[in-house]
Order: C-alpha cells, then structure tokens, then sequence
C-alpha cells in the first residue's frame, strides 16, 4: 500500500509498505480521506511538533475517514460495525499504568500517556493514517450517518477539537463569544459556539480568506486585525485559536470582568511575553483546552443536517501528491484552509 511518510524535517515521501494484516481483535479500514493538520505540516517543516519530537520515520495523519475493509476473527459484527460502513476514528490509545484522580475520571484526554495516530509524542512512534489501510481498534471506529460523507467525516477530529473547547467555556447559550484565529479550529469553533446557542459570535484574523471562512461557518461579525479593525470589547467568553502569545494580551482584554478565555491554540513550548494583568484586575479565567473526550461523536451528530463543514475544505490532492499538498498546507499565501488528502 502506499503512505505518507515523514522522514526529518524537509523530507516527506510517498512509500510503498507492506499492507497491515487485520488481527482476530482488529478492524481494517480502507482509507478514503484526510485532513491536512498544523501538527502534520510542523513535522515536515522542523521534526518537531509541540514537545513531540521526530526521531524515526512516521506515517502522518490523525483526520481520517474511509470504510471497513475487514473485521478480525473475534469481531462481533453489528449494524454499524459491519464491512462497507463509512467511518471516522477516535485517533487516541491511552498506554500505560496510570489513574487518573477522581474529579479527572471523565476527563480521559488527560491521560499522562495518549498514543494518538500520526504523533511523535513518545517511542516508539504512533503511525498514522495518511495511507490507504490502517489497523484500529473496535472502540475506536466512529460510523458516519449517510448524511455525512468520508469527506466530511475526515474533519470529524477537528471538530471534535473545536467543540471541546467550546464546552471548556461553560454553557455559551446566549452570550457573546469572540474566536480569534480563524484557521480550521477556529472557524469549527465558530460553527461550534453557534450550534450550541451563541448569541453573537465574533471572529478575528488577519487573514481575510480566514475570515470569509469563518462568516460562511457562521460568524456574526468579522474584524480584519491586519487593516487595524479592533476586538470588540466585554465579550462574555474568548476562545483563542490562533496560538500567537502577542495576540492574548488583547484578546484577555476583550473579554468582560468574571469572563473565561479558553485556549485551544498550540502555543510555543518555551517561555513567551504575554500581557497577563487583566486575568488578575479583571478575574478572567483562562482556560486550557486539549484534544477531546468524546467530541468526535457529537461532530459527527452536529455534522449530519446541522453543520456544513464544506466551507473549510479548500483544496483537494491525491495521496501520490501528498508534497505539494503539504506544501500548499503550510504557504499561509496559497489561500488555504484545510487541504484534503484523497487516500483511496
């Protein structure tokens, strides 16, 4: 089969390797589609995404959908698990002797040691599912809805991210949110603050492709930060999806006195100058927002009649193309948000 394999940084290729055998407990998955994402595009740039360092040859890709290829031998099949059904899958596999405390339980993306598809994380690495067949667990396949194509399933994952952090927020029902960064995440979350009952939703970028994106995906308003237009002001709840440590000064203080500031955005890993005064004059809670649960299902859900995530897909590319797919990914003038991969 082929995959989409990272190297180093600056060298990604498309391999031949031998196609996975389906174990007695396993489900095979014929890959159709995949999403392009920021943590892709940051292995083949540096070798290093976050903390994640690459130290040998990774298969990329964590935003997948396709259909079952074949079920193992102890594999109860079922309506929805069943050969031919369109799927997604929950890109995580929590390893190791932990437990975590009991006000955590639920909060299962906090396990100290999270294998996820395509990561670097830890050794040895978790390969992806940029290729035309990956082996997965039972509880990890995601059935989609007729109403969903694999297209579309492929960005159930980072839906799921945007959801997630729109739920670290507390309910959003009527208040007024401001997204600041409107790549896919954050465009998701605007789709994601509207379908749970925003009132007005605010989205800020400096890119204006961004921004017709994020107003096809729901946005109130849109504010053009690189013509100097300014954040709105007393915002009940901010998500900040951009990452960039200079802009949090500004989006903190936009948010009302007693607000929450939610941050989904990687930031850099090492230190960063950031204005903080106003989480303490203004009791601002800031709040992380990792990965997800279970988001992915309600993606799904919000996905089949509700949400038209159609908006985001900008560019599509065969897998024998995957290069120059990545390349595009990662030139912020190429008008792109999410570049998908067509893996079969």
């Amino acid at each position: 089969m082929k995959a989409v394999v990272v190297h180093r940084a600056a060298d990604l290729r498309v391999e031949d390797m031998p196609r996975p055998a389906c174990g007695p407990d396993d489900v095979l998955v014929a890959m159709e589609w995949g999403g392009i994402c920021g943590s892709d595009v940051a292995y083949v740039q540096s070798g290093v995404s976050g903390t994640a360092v690459l130290h040998d040859p990774l298969i990329l890709g964590h935003e997948v959908a396709g259909h079952i290829a074949e079920l193992g031998a102890d594999v109860q099949e079922s309506d929805t698990l069943r050969v031919g059904q369109r799927v997604t899958i929950h890109p995580a596999t929590f390893a190791g002797d932990h437990e975590l405390p009991a006000d955590l339980a639920e909060r299962t993306n906090l396990w100290p040691e999270v294998r996820y598809l395509g990561s670097a994380a830890f050794q040895p690495h978790e390969n992806g599912a940029f290729s035309e067949f990956r082996v997965v667990r039972p509880d990890q396949i995601r059935p989609l809805p007729d109403g969903v194509s694999t297209k579309e399933g492929a960005l159930a994952e980072p839906f799921g991210v945007a959801i997630h952090a729109v739920h670290r927020a507390g309910s959003v029902a009527g208040r007024t949110v401001l997204v600041n960064g409107c790549g896919p995440i954050g465009a998701l979350a605007v789709a994601a603050a509207k379908a749970q009952g925003a009132a007005t939703v605010h989205a800020a970028d400096l890119s204006t492709t961004s921004l017709g994106i994020a107003a096809r995906m729901g946005a109130d308003h849109v504010i053009d930060v690189g013509a100097g237009e300014a954040l709105p002001s007393d915002v009940d709840v901010a998500i900040e999806a951009s990452g960039t440590a200079k802009a949090l000064g500004g989006v903190i203080a936009a948010v009302r006195r007693g607000g929450v500031v939610v941050q989904v955005g990687n930031l850099p890993a090492g230190e960063v100058s950031v204005a903080l005064g106003n989480v303490v004059t203004r009791e601002i809670d800031y709040r992380g927002s990792y990965r997800f649960v279970d988001e992915i299902s309600e993606a799904i859900r919000l996905m089949d009649g509700h949400v038209d995530v159609s908006p985001l897909m900008t560019h599509e590319f065969d897998l024998a193309d995957a290069p120059e797919a990545f390349r595009v990914a990662a030139d912020r003038t190429s008008g792109s948000s999410k570049v998908m991969l067509r893996l079969g």
